[in-house]
């Protein structure tokens, strides 16, 4: 079987350089086409789905890449709050030069009928992260984790993308803040669970207590 990787890494890098003119369309991907010399064929095996292949490859190569980076930081001598902004950081930084390029796929994204790819994808990223920062957990905890981490992802990158200060300053400042706060969720979750543990409550009540809590 023939290994498409390199194919569609090309795509991507090439039809980056178009994607800022004429956003994520075919166009972009004809264009790609021509400069890398793939065939008609190899393109259509590389991205069956089209521009939409496209544009989720872009989401999941990022992430790789962004594992990648992190593999080359000392993360076990962070704290767990470090390494999620760091993790963010990577991919937001490794993103820095095809901004324009993300904020077209924001668009794109906005579109009738994609709307499930796109939250696909961001939620294929907040796994990503959380793995890249040594999460290992299979139990309710691992969607805990990411249904926390969703929210804050897509707030800094809308942040990010209309931060024109030096080297994103503001960016990771708002990151900081948006961490603090989701951190403190399961605290004050714990310590509610611990109080109502404390008192005499009937049983049905604190079952639906705890799965609110849990769903929060």
């Amino acid at each position: 079987m023939i290994d498409l990787e390199p194919a569609r890494r090309a795509l991507l890098d090439s039809a980056l350089s178009h994607i800022p003119f004429d956003g994520w369309t075919n166009k972009s991907l004809a264009a790609a086409a021509r400069e890398t010399e793939l065939s008609a064929e190899t393109m259509a095996r590389a991205f069956p789905g089209g521009v939409a292949g496209l544009a989720a490859f872009f989401s999941a190569e990022f992430d790789r890449r962004m594992a990648d980076a992190l593999a080359a930081q000392d993360l076990d001598a962070m704290p767990v709050r470090a390494r999620i902004a760091a993790a963010v950081r990577a991919r937001l930084e490794l993103l820095a030069p095809h901004k324009e390029a993300v904020r077209r796929l924001a668009a794109y994204s906005a579109m009738p009928g994609r709307g499930f790819a796109a939250v696909r994808a961001a939620l294929a990223t907040v796994d990503a992260i959380w793995r890249a920062a040594g999460d290992s957990a299979t139990d309710f905890n691992y969607y805990t984790k990411r249904g926390l981490l969703a929210p804050v992802y897509g707030a800094t990158l809308l942040y990010w993308l209309s931060d024109e200060t030096d080297g994103s300053k503001e960016t990771w400042a708002f990151l900081d803040r948006r961490i603090a706060g989701v951190l403190k969720i399961p605290a004050i979750q714990g310590r509610i669970l611990r109080l109502a543990g404390r008192i005499p409550t009937p049983p049905g009540i604190l079952k639906r207590l705890r799965k609110r809590l849990k769903t929060a």
